[in-house]
């Protein structure tokens, strides 16, 4: 009771109030030892605000105390309880309020930063004449929905477009819709609708919309589908929709096991809205579905006294077991002759694939025990470049050659396969040393023959890192060095890959930087490259360890899904409305009702999404699926994959239960569920598999391996031809090269100069020469200029220059079996004649020389390939004079290649 005969009482809280009808006086302490009468300022209750809400409301100012005030003191004044339950309203409408004064501040911040951002990206691109791949699609849109750009791109594109084919639909986001939509708009309007027969054709499947993180949207899918189901028949045409549910690729085991999880109406939310049955046609075909009881974590062996603070400590952690319960089932399978019941033959380790959600520490641990195992595996389908052992070793022995003083480094680099000092060695060198580390192994050089071999490797690199560019250092170290035998012994085939990128992305790097080796490792840190194994490329025969959505569109024999006893937890931290407005609250804390709808929505099509990832996780297994995971320290959630799969195969009847001795001892209660259909039919070889020998027999050619392909040879150049050409001047001569740069700058000006008007021609030629990169002084800019000019201005050369003609023309083709590749200097193309030209600087001789006339015949025989039917005339255009000098159809014919 807050009132006393003497006014409010001092008990200890920052909040006394005295109860009055109708309203509560509230009286606010700094601290709990003041008096009573020490209420606080006006100015300070902003300060206080917070304890006072307190006493009202709880979570964060978010719901309102359950308790108000004791029943005592309820009952001593009827009219307290409803006062205080007024304030507290009034208070939870302040706090949602304050909450979302927060956000709309916060959102405005992020949307200013974002906006610099934006502006700063556009320019970037804008400056080196860019566009990303969202461009291309906004602004294809955009353009095509523009009034009338639509049929202008329909004319332009060979003539109009009869057939749009829309592949992996329900993958198509909103915004490439709109180029679609865009296009087909022609289809259902005017003549278009009825002139020509055109067609739409869309296939997708909205149960495997899994790249939602990519603008995918199920919804835009169903409201495509509708609206060209309303168009088409309003334009006269037909439309079919065809439910494809006959699956050629899984037996029916599969996909009764698929079937049943997904009539469950918890699992089948967000994924169909009608039933999903599927009719195998593979009917005769055996197959298996089994379920493993998850892998419980159990209390951890106690420490080793002592070990190594740099020596790997095995973890025996549930995912870590169930890596290994896994791999040996694997190693089970194909080193075991078990038999894949459709194929007819032993189970090889490329019939194998394992799929998880995430990229997490069980895809290493799991490759890890197939290698202890010898089971060939390809690895994960992407890896971070610089996480690499094999790139973290490379990167180490750089930093070493820039700072040999670092001894961390040093010792690194020393225990790395690429020296391959061992532990004692190290130790050797480490203990009791006077300076650095690489002092010591330089004074220890005579000690030990692996000293010796290690300094003089490191010395010689040393000297060879400051004068070679990053690739070259890092081929020698891999090459010469034998750096690359190294590393793929140590650490075995899977350091190819990374190595390989790691030697392209240092040749990127010298396209583009200043090629240094410091540079170098710092952009390869700073970018931390992603590299992606394209897994319908692989060849090899392994064990392929990948995503879910990396696997989309692949299948396999064998599916293990490990990953099935964890659910997406993260929520979405940017809502957006239905009307596309951005809001961000900065913590939970600042979560208001449109925030928390927003949120609750943003966390339902997660979870929609993560049930069509389920599904096309389970649809990737042709024969066989085997479902296991691992449990934490926390309950797994009710709707994760693994209940959602064992609800679904309990409703089976021709599910059973069995104990399976192989999964101990890492699981003590090995009951697992199974699903099994037998095989029936006869067994057929897959593709590459030596079939049963026809009864027709085969031609004589299918015996007889193919003949060898010609091999072309070298393209030659047009000035190439001919052997007793004269060898060229060279460029540092004693006129330093001035002549080459004036003709060089000629021919450059009689390209860019005939787009210009005539009048403006002079002036764009002296401020072109003007630049001081050309480094020309005014004299020698207006010789050149009046050069140029005098050809251009010549009325004998205006048809040469005039509409029609083109600069730098490149022809390609084939001349007596060698390939030609030239650019001419003009090319000038009417409907009665061609005609070619060749700039030369200086003074037209009084005849031409042979290899000059050699290299017009060579452009003449390449053009009479193409216009055949004109007579085709060459010049050469001597540009001191100007004079054109033409050859004729003789000189050419006697020179002819």
């Amino acid at each position: 009771d807050a009132r006393g005969a003497e006014g409010p009482t001092h008990c200890d809280l920052e909040v006394a109030g005295q109860v009055r009808r109708g309203r509560v006086d509230v009286a606010f302490y700094r601290r709990t030892d003041r008096t009573p009468d020490q209420q606080a300022l006006p100015g300070d209750r902003a300060d206080l605000y917070e304890s006072y809400a307190n006493a009202f409301l709880a979570n964060g100012l978010s719901t309102i105390r359950r308790t108000l005030i004791t029943k005592k003191a309820a009952g001593s004044d009827p009219e307290a309880g409803p006062a205080l339950e007024a304030e507290a309203e009034r208070l939870l409408f302040v706090s949602a309020r304050t909450r979302a004064a927060v956000t709309a501040e916060a959102t405005a911040g992020l949307l200013t930063l974002g906006e610099a951002l934006l502006a700063a990206y556009g320019r970037h691109k804008e400056r080196r004449a860019l566009l990303d791949y969202d461009d291309l699609i906004l602004k294809a849109g955009a353009f095509l929905e523009a009034e009338g750009n639509a049929t202008w791109a329909h004319y332009k594109l060979d003539g109009g477009i009869d057939h749009i084919l829309i592949d992996e639909a329900q993958d198509t986001n909103p915004d490439q819709w709109r180029v679609v939509g865009a296009l087909a708009e022609e289809f259902f309007s005017g003549e278009g609708a009825t002139e020509t027969e055109r067609t739409v054709f869309a296939v997708g499947d909205e149960k495997q919309s899994i790249f939602g993180f990519q603008g995918a949207d199920p919804a835009t899918f169903q409201d495509m589908r509708e609206l060209f189901a309303e168009r088409v028949p309003a334009a006269g045409g037909a439309w079919r929709e065809e439910d494809l549910t006959q699956s050629y690729r899984s037996t029916r085991a599969v996909l009764e096991a698929v079937d049943a999880v997904f009539a469950r109406p918890e699992a089948a939310d967000g994924v169909s809205a009608r039933p999903i049955t599927h009719e195998a046609h593979r009917r005769g075909d055996g197959g298996l579905v089994e379920l493993w009881p998850p892998v419980e974590p159990r209390p951890s062996d106690p420490p080793p006294p002592w070990k190594p603070p740099v020596e790997r400590v095995e973890a025996d952690s549930p995912p870590q077991r169930l890596a290994r319960l896994i791999a040996g089932r694997i190693h089970t399978m194909v080193n075991g002759a078990e038999i894949l019941d459709s194929k007819g033959r032993p189970i090889r380790p490329g019939d194998i694939m394992v799929l998880v959600r995430r990229r997490t520490g069980f895809v290493e641990a799991l490759v890890r025990e197939c290698k202890n195992l010898d089971v060939p595996v390809a690895g994960v389908d992407r890896m971070v470049l610089t996480e690499q052992m094999a790139v973290m070793d490379l990167v180490a022995l750089g930093r070493f050659l820039l700072l040999p003083d670092d001894d961390l480094t040093l010792a690194a680099v020393l225990k790395s396969p690429l020296v391959g000092l061992g532990e004692d060695h190290l130790f050797t060198l480490a203990h009791g040393r006077g300076g650095t580390l690489w002092r010591e192994l330089e004074a220890r050089a005579g000690d030990d023959p692996a000293f010796r071999a290690a300094h003089d490797d490191l010395s010689r690199l040393l000297h060879l890192a400051g004068d070679v560019p990053p690739f070259e250092l890092y081929s020698r170290i891999l090459g010469p060095g034998r750096g690359r035998h190294k590393l793929v012994g140590r650490l075995g085939p899977d350091a190819e890959d990374p190595i390989l990128e790691f030697l392209g992305l240092a040749l990127a790097f010298e396209r583009t930087h200043v090629p240094s080796l410091e540079g170098f490792l710092h952009w390869l840190e700073a970018g931390a490259v992603e590299v992606k194994r394209d897994p319908e490329q692989e060849t090899r025969d392994t064990v392929r360890v990948m995503t879910v959505h990396g696997a989309k569109g692949l299948q396999s024999p064998i599916v293990f899904l490990p990953d099935t006893l964890q659910a997406p937890r993260a929520t979405p931290q940017l809502l957006w409305t239905e009307d596309g407005l951005l809001l961000w609250p900065p913590a939970r804390a600042f979560h208001e009702d449109v925030a928390d709808g927003l949120r609750a929505h943003g966390e339902q099509a997660r979870d929609r999404e993560y049930r069509r990832l389920l599904y096309v996780a389970m649809t990737r297994a042709e024969d066989r699926l085997y479902v296991c995971g691992w449990k934490t320290r926390q309950s797994p959630p009710e709707g994760c994959w693994y209940n959602l799969i064992r609800d679904g195969l309990a409703t089976l009847p021709d599910t059973e239960e069995f104990a399976a001795t192989y999964l101990k001892p890492e699981i003590s209660d090995a009951r697992v569920l199974r699903l099994t259909c037998p095989q029936k039919a006869e067994a057929k070889p897959a593709r590459g598999v030596e079939a049963e020998p026809s009864s027709s027999p085969l031609p004589a050619w299918a015996g007889r391996p193919p003949p060898p392909e010609a091999r072309p040879g070298p393209s030659l150049a047009p000035s190439g031809i001919g052997a007793e050409e004269p060898a060229p001047a060279s460029p540092f001569g004693a006129d330093a090269g001035a002549r080459f740069k004036r003709g060089r700058l000629i021919h450059r000006l009689l390209e860019g100069l005939p787009g210009l008007p005539p009048g403006d021609r002079a002036d764009a030629a002296r401020a072109y020469l003007g630049r001081a990169v050309h480094g020309l002084d005014g004299g020698a800019a207006e010789e050149i200029a009046g050069s140029a000019l005098a050809v251009l201005d010549d009325p004998r050369f205006a048809s040469l220059f005039g509409p029609g003609s083109r600069a730098e023309a490149a022809i390609v083709g084939r001349i007596s079996g060698r390939d030609i590749s030239a650019r001419v200097d003009r090319l000038v193309v009417t409907e009665t004649e061609v005609s070619v030209i060749d700039y030369k600087t200086g003074a037209a001789p009084d005849a031409p020389p042979p290899h000059y006339i050699r290299q017009m015949a060579a452009y003449r025989s390449l053009l009479s390939g193409l216009y055949g039917d004109r007579p085709i005339s060459c010049f050469l255009l001597w540009t001191d004079g100007p004079e054109l000098m033409e050859l004729s159809d003789e000189l050419l014919d006697a020179n002819a290649p």
